[in-house]
């Protein structure tokens, strides 16, 4: 027998193990939030805690759950991931983007927001691998070898444990979504997922689809649309532009140095202090001026310590300072035994200078997904320079896929919210005006895509 299948028997053992509601009761009782610190009342419940996803290694996964504002037994299941590779889906999707809850500048009080998708769904924040923000390991080794496979089979052994901790959302609708170098976690771990239930006859757990913005697809495309996109937005020069395609092999393992030259001279002397991440909207002034990336790198340039955008683009920042609270960790449930040896931040520079194995595209898995009939959109910050719309376009382009329902801008109230395309097996669309965290910069055009989304209608074509 296979390793991969005893896994995937072993997994469904675990799956099937909780057959009744009170068998979990106690332990989903133990991770209710009664309340953060500073937070405004609220009629939705909230859990959060660990799962441990390796026994023999010690390593555990943080969550955070918030139950939809209203009908939340009615409502699908979202598990949303930040990328990196080492971020944290607590400061990022929870605390800036999608969440129903944003972190006031001295970091001691928390606001509403007005287009949390809590509205829409139940949604699940995970902070993976082990070693991003709260998650952890007790083998200081998995902090240097970390890489897609580990990540995508701990994300499925989380779910599969989380939930006989939740059985009540066992057989609910299933989405994932996610942003960045979660272009690769999302669709591995849907693949996973899909994997796991063929090895038995129903379904196990109810993956309908997933979404992801602003994804790390293909290396070759990417970086070449990356360069594009500099050039087209006139942030390097022409002869810069010229000089990198030149001098950059972009599927070698290794670049030349005259492309490290060509890289470093346009990041370096032609694209001024900007946030690459958003780079029509100010730079937090706060921020230290050494983030700037200082070359292109082959996971489609997101192995640099991102630097927040958007309309406060110092949110990071207030991150940093609630979440290292130590009655903010306490109401949490998180690094209960004092056991990690550091601060908790955004993004882990361990893990993203030692990320091991990364899959160089991800084009192949999007057509065994698509095979597989999920519903599956891909959407475009416009103003992102890190993993542009132009980089994503150029590697969806090479999936050849029938076009459905051709070019057209949608609206979000009077306004058009971007661009989109249908195809057979796939929504691409853009959102006009936002960067990298799509959500952080546009929630309005964000929201109204992720309702389209979850309920499969097509983004609206008039105002």
């Amino acid at each position: 027998m296979s390793a991969w299948r005893r896994s995937l028997i072993f997994l469904s053992f675990l799956f099937c193990s909780a057959t009744t509601i009170v068998a979990v009761t106690k332990p989903q009782e133990m991770d209710r939030i009664a309340a953060l610190p500073g937070q405004p009342a609220v009629t939705f419940s909230q859990f959060s805690g660990y799962i441990t996803v390796h026994r023999q290694q010690g390593r555990a996964l943080f969550y955070w759950f918030t139950e939809a504002a209203a009908e939340p037994e009615r409502k699908p299941l979202v598990l949303w991931l930040n990328g990196g590779p080492g971020c944290s889906s607590i400061a990022y999707g929870a605390s800036e983007e999608i969440g129903p809850f944003r972190i006031n500048k001295t970091g001691s009080s928390l606001y509403l927001s007005s287009y949390s998708w809590n509205q829409e769904a139940n949604l699940l924040f995970l902070e993976s691998p082990a070693g991003v923000g709260f998650s952890y390991t007790n083998t200081s080794s998995n902090l240097l070898d970390s890489g897609d496979k580990r990540t995508a089979q701990d994300a499925l052994v989380f779910l599969v444990r989380w939930f006989s901790r939740f059985p009540q959302y066992k057989h609910r609708d299933f989405y994932i979504a996610g942003e960045s170098y979660a272009g690769h976690y999302v669709p591995q771990l849907a693949k996973k997922i899909h994997d796991y239930n063929k090895a038995y006859s129903h379904p196990i757990i109810n993956l309908k689809g997933f979404i992801v913005g602003n994804a790390v697809t293909d290396t070759y495309y990417d970086n070449v649309g990356t360069v594009t996109f500099w050039w087209s937005h006139s942030m390097i020069s022409d002869r810069s532009y010229n000089s990198i395609l030149k001098n950059c092999n972009f599927t070698a393992d290794k670049y030349s140095q005259r492309c490290d030259d060509a890289l470093n001279y346009a990041m370096n002397h032609e694209f001024g202090d900007i946030d690459q991440y958003s780079i029509y909207t100010p730079t937090c002034e706060a921020a230290p001026k050494n983030e700037t990336p200082t070359r292109l790198l082959r996971l489609g340039n997101t192995l640099v310590r991102r630097r927040v955008s958007g309309y406060d683009p110092c949110t990071e920042n207030y991150a940093e300072k609630y979440y290292n609270r130590p009655d903010v960790q306490k109401a949490l449930h998180a690094n209960t035994t004092a056991a990690i040896p550091y601060k908790w931040t955004a993004c882990s520079d361990v893990l993203i200078k030692n990320w091991k194995d990364s899959q160089a595209s991800m084009l192949p898995t999007y057509k065994e997904l698509i095979a597989a009939g999920l519903r599956i959109w891909v959407f475009s910050g416009d103003t992102d320079s890190v993993v542009p719309v132009t980089a994503t376009r150029f590697s969806l382009n090479h999936l050849n896929l029938t076009v459905k329902t051709p070019w057209y801008p949608w609206y979000s109230g009077h306004q058009v919210g971007g661009w989109t395309e249908v195809y057979d097996g796939l929504t691409f669309a853009t959102v006009r005006g936002a960067g990298h965290e799509v959500p952080l910069l546009q929630p309005k055009r964000a929201f109204l895509l992720f309702h389209s989304f979850l309920n499969g209608k097509k983004l609206p074509q008039k105002p």
